[in-house]
């Protein structure tokens, strides 16, 4: 149930960060909170299952301005990943046996240490992903060689596109993007991406483009494979269908746009108890672009760092104290627990 009370970014809690008004909303509008959903349960202490996916955000530069983003990226934000925090990384990774990173932005690709990491990383036999908007790709000449570069890096590409419509993506995301994304998917396949049987992995993202949750996961990937197909020619692998997070940008789009109680209620409502395992704070670290360490890429967002005695900088990377640390829980879980769940890696239980 949603507690009766008038939401505002601004209002009475003008003098709070606007993080710290995010988290209060957060915090004051469920009347039953996702921890004490998870206790119903017999989880009073929530933890991972382990670390297998090492998360790094980038920076929060990127070439695009998009509604939903939970980063608040933009082409002004000027944090970014430097070097030095980006060895710390390395060494972090070099004490564990970590297999898979997974770089997100902004735009990752917009750091200038950008390939130096990815080769780096190469070379030490990891499982790399990038998040990749495609629009980058297209964005300026020294972008043009991503596909090629990814090619030789085994790298495995993660790209969002809203739609297989040009009007519902460029709604979303700006105008043009979509005939943009389209350029950068035939670049993609051109290398040997997305096609079938092959091992250069293009996967796609789906994120609904209101205050409602995604449609059936594989309902939506039969779906954008025969439009793409059928309209332009294109293949991917697979489509992650995941759900808008009530946090940064959506959350005040959901609040301008007076949704978020409603919003809220429906992730209540849907809360998938099947779901709760499968969440992506379970196996994952999220390392900030300053090297914070987080739970996930949303407690990020919010500044919710790892705490309970687990180290919460990556100069002091332990993997042991992460492996047994305490997850950090707020409201905004309920949007990994809603449905099918939504993970970095799309829904997380079989939707039959």
């Amino acid at each position: 149930m949603i507690k009766e009370r008038k939401i505002s970014l601004q209002g009475q809690d003008h003098k709070l960060s606007h993080t710290d008004r995010q988290i209060s909303i957060l915090e004051n509008l469920a009347q039953v909170s996702f921890a004490d959903q998870l206790e119903g349960l017999g989880q009073s202490s929530f933890k991972p299952t382990g670390i297998d996916v090492f998360q790094v955000n980038m920076g929060k530069m990127c070439n695009q301005v998009c509604k939903h983003c939970h980063v608040d990226a933009g082409p002004d934000r000027k944090e970014i990943m430097t070097r030095e925090t980006m060895q710390l990384c390395l060494d972090a990774l070099d004490q564990s046996d970590i297999s898979t990173v997974d770089l997100t932005g902004g735009a990752p690709e917009m750091n200038p240490d950008f390939r130096w990491f990815v080769e780096e990383l190469s070379s030490r036999g990891k499982h790399i992903i990038v998040r990749c908007n495609l629009t980058i790709i297209l964005a300026n000449k020294k972008y043009h060689d991503l596909p090629e570069f990814y090619k030789k890096n085994k790298v495995e590409v993660v790209s969002s596109l809203p739609h297989f419509s040009a009007r519902r993506t460029d709604a979303q995301r700006g105008n043009g993007v979509f005939e943009k994304s389209i350029e950068a998917l035939k670049m993609l396949n051109a290398v040997g991406y997305g096609l079938p049987d092959a091992e250069l992995k293009l996967n796609l993202v789906y994120n609904p483009s209101g205050a409602f949750l995604p449609a059936n996961q594989a309902g939506l990937e039969a779906d954008f494979k025969r439009k793409l197909k059928e309209g332009f020619g294109i293949d991917f692998h697979e489509l992650y269908a995941i759900t808008n997070l009530p946090i940064s940008r959506f959350l005040d789009y959901l609040v301008a746009s007076e949704n978020y109680e409603d919003y809220m209620q429906k992730l209540i409502d849907a809360f998938n108890p099947a779901a709760v395992d499968g969440v992506m704070c379970r196996n994952t670290i999220s390392i900030g672009w300053d090297g914070y360490l987080f739970d996930c890429d949303f407690n990020q967002m919010l500044d919710l760092k790892i705490n309970h005695g687990a180290p919460s900088h990556i100069r002091n990377f332990n993997t042991d104290l992460l492996s047994s640390r305490e997850i950090i829980l707020n409201n905004h879980c309920y949007g990994c627990t809603a449905g099918a769940g939504s993970s970095c890696g799309g829904t997380v239980v079989n939707e039959g």
